[in-house]
């Protein structure tokens, strides 16, 4: 009897030890078929910061959500409110374009690889190929990260699915060659007409500025025309044409040198064979040698597939 009556115990623990085991594997289970998604995503991200609000609208409208809420790992490159606003990107700009549109610059912010500060080339100017198959040019230095010239504010905002960079200025992919950029661009009427006409006489400036290049553009305005006594366009088309080579030649750097790549005093050649002298000490400047003041940079770091345009006031003087 007590034999059969230690069987019997024996029996009942090892039958309470196989159900133990076998509810406990049940829970392990359901725990991981019932485990949440990670919610820390760089959508959850972007659509909980307030500061993130216009691209958050962006993301949207141009249904990126759930891409961003995947698995990924991405690397956003993100330009928060202030950022839109400096450039002259309200919500408001952000609906009158189409859900396309605002895919290809989205998508022209974001990496298919989580790439942490640290990890960025040192460049200068790295050329890194973007979701949207256009690439960016990347700097890693004592100053900072910077992309296409523009500062990284906020470096390594960690996400489920990758990682987030704040921008101070949106990124906008390349129009075309550095001659499409100004034609696309009516605040560039004179210095298009200017191109098109010194191209008549023994120097083919379209021809070098829809070349390889890389090459930087102190681009003037129509009023920097005008204030070098250019009234009309007529003005322009009449001039001497390898008066005019001159002078636009004068405007160009060979390079792509983004308003971070600038140095205060820096003088760099230019392809007339002159030099030009950079200022950063009242804002960024670039002075001709018969200019009686330097010219401000008024707008900086426009990509073209050849280089890069800054926006001048008065035209430069060799």
């Amino acid at each position: 009897m007590l034999k059969k009556s230690i069987l019997q115990s024996a029996g009942t623990v090892f039958l309470a030890g196989s159900l133990a085991l076998v509810t406990l594997t049940s829970c392990k289970k359901n725990s991981t078929a019932t485990s949440p998604p990670p919610s820390n995503t760089i959508a959850n991200i972007v659509s909980t910061n307030t500061s993130f609000s216009i691209l958050k609208a962006a993301v949207v409208k141009a249904d990126l959500a759930t891409t961003l809420s995947g698995t990924g790992p991405f690397t956003v490159f993100a330009p928060n409110d202030a950022a839109f606003t400096a450039s002259g990107i309200t919500l408001a700009s952000i609906n009158t374009l189409s859900a396309d549109e605002l895919k290809k610059i989205l998508l022209y912010h974001t990496l298919s690889a989580k790439v942490i500060s640290t990890a960025v080339p040192a460049g200068p100017n790295a050329p890194v190929t973007t979701v949207n198959g256009d690439p960016i040019y990347v700097t890693r230095n004592n100053s900072g990260v910077f992309v296409n010239g523009i500062k990284v504010q906020t470096a390594d905002v960690a996400a489920d699915n990758g990682i987030i960079h704040v921008l101070d200025r949106v990124l906008l992919p390349a129009k075309g060659n550095l001659v499409e950029v100004a034609q696309g661009d009516t605040t560039f009427s004179f210095l298009v007409a200017a191109v098109l006409r010194a191209s008549s006489g023994n120097t083919d400036v379209v021809a070098a500025l829809s070349g390889t290049g890389p090459f930087t553009v102190f681009a003037p305005t129509n009023n920097a025309f005008r204030a070098a006594g250019f009234s009309t366009i007529n003005d322009v088309s009449n001039a001497d044409p390898n008066t005019l080579a001159s002078i636009l030649t004068y405007h160009v750097v060979a390079g792509r040198v983004f308003s971070s790549d600038l140095s205060d005093v820096a003088q760099p050649a230019t392809l007339n064979g002159a030099n030009v002298t950079i200022g950063l000490t009242s804002g960024a400047t670039v002075r001709g040698n018969s200019n009686a003041s330097p010219s401000n940079i008024t707008a900086a770091n426009i990509l073209a597939t050849n280089g890069v345009v800054h926006v001048i006031d008065p035209v430069l003087l060799p």
